[in-house]
């Protein structure tokens, strides 16, 4: 393969500037004049290259090649083109434009493939504008309830059905049915952690994304004197809290990998010097590769929380408001990634995501499996995030040899 390295940075830099943000980083959020522009501006690129697009009902965008044998079976590849508030120039956008580039060296080199290609760019994952997350993805396979937005509104108050259908899109048909030619999904995308990093591989092979669990837990003591309360008589819930979160982040770490437990936002009430505080709400993220395993040890966990309050006379409600279980990737997929990996010389290892993905969502439905690269110092949702070129080269060149495997072999 000739230098790949001026064509990757020239289109990072290109989509990544849609939605610049002043301070730094970039902001292209569902339905907005960024978003509008930047699906635009892809349809125009995979147009160039002799891709025939459309957009469905709700703004994924397709690219689409016809295959010579087996026209309905369609290998598609790509992610999503939304961003969280001020966030980095590849999360989910590399995934498109890897995708569009490697089709763009596929057919420039081989033609036209036996099985049909599909770059999609997928109108949003990450429920930054709207509280509502994989809006692209779930409408692909059905399972987007419109009842979850229609009275959705963002941070300025604007509802979530008047900037879709300002942006000129609409609810996607119900009787639609489910397409039936997807015969596997790839999706490349950053790692947003730093196990690549810290064992030197440029390209990882996703064998499963990890299930989550995610928690509101409230404490009710007694709010009272900072001074004339003795120790003995207080009824203190950040003392609680402290506890339950020293138990619960030791017997973490006594687990081991792959768990991994968050506390990561707190409530106070009343949140000030000389009182104590009698009110507190904070959160618990939970994460593993095996459902068992995460059921067992949140069960666990929440156990010790009750017994904590109930032996402080405090009382605990404990919201467990989000409940993914973990998503294995297909067996046939990996093998096949593993395969073009091996055979072009890469840098790589099997590995699972603890983030979630798009390909969570079509994993359900059809053959998936996902490539990482690396990100410097695993930063990601920040301006800071980065990955060295010669890395999202070797990613390309992985999506590449993947998507030839499957397109062009018999």
């Amino acid at each position: 393969m000739n230098d790949l390295s001026a064509v990757v940075e020239e289109h990072v830099a290109w989509l990544s500037g849609i939605g610049a943000d002043p301070t730094g980083g970039t902001t292209r959020l569902l339905y907005d004049e960024n978003w509008q522009i930047a699906q635009n501006g892809l349809k125009a690129k995979f147009e160039a290259i002799g891709l025939t697009t459309s957009f469905d009902a709700v703004g994924n965008l397709f690219g689409r090649i016809e295959g010579s044998h087996y026209p309905m079976e369609t290998i598609m590849t790509g992610s999503h083109v939304d961003t969280v508030v001020n966030g980095g120039a590849l999360d989910g956008q590399f995934g498109i434009l890897a995708s569009y580039l490697a089709v763009k060296y596929l057919t420039e080199k081989y033609g036209q493939p036996l099985r049909s290609m599909e770059v999609i760019s997928m109108a949003e994952e990450e429920g930054s504008r709207f509280p509502y997350a994989f809006w692209g993805s779930k409408n692909i396979w059905g399972i987007a309830d419109k009842a979850d937005v229609l009275e959705a509104a963002d941070a300025a108050g604007i509802k979530f059905v008047d900037a879709m259908r300002d942006a000129g899109f609409d609810f996607k048909d119900e009787n639609e049915g489910l397409r039936k030619d997807i015969k596997a999904f790839v999706e490349i995308h950053i790692e947003q952690g730093s196990v690549l990093e810290k064992t030197g591989k440029q390209v990882g092979v996703v064998n499963s994304i990890v299930g989550q669990k995610r928690y509101n837990i409230t404490l009710e003591g007694e709010s009272n004197h900072a001074g004339t309360t003795p120790m003995g008589y207080r009824k203190d819930t950040v003392y609680a809290m402290s506890k339950m979160i020293n138990e619960a982040i030791d017997k973490a770490h006594h687990h081991g990998d792959p768990l991994v437990l968050t506390f990561g936002h707190v409530e106070v009430q009343p949140n000030t010097v000389n009182v104590v505080p009698g009110h507190t709400v904070f959160t618990m993220d939970c994460r593993h590769t095996d459902a068992t395993e995460l059921a067992a040890f949140t069960k666990e966990i929440e156990a010790d929380m009750k017994a904590t309050a109930n032996k402080m006379g405090i009382k605990i409600e404990i919201d467990n408001w989000m409940n993914e279980a973990p998503t294995p990737m297909s067996q046939e997929i990996v093998n096949v990634l593993e395969t073009a990996c091996t055979e072009a010389g890469l840098n790589f290892q099997v590995m699972h995501s603890g983030a979630g993905h798009d390909s969570q969502i079509f994993a359900v439905n059809v053959p998936t499996a996902m490539l990482f690269v690396p990100s410097i110092g695993g930063i990601s949702h920040n301006p800071a995030e980065a990955t060295k070129t010669e890395d999202l080269v070797e990613g390309l060149k992985a999506l590449i040899a993947s998507i030839h495997k499957l397109a062009y072999e018999d």
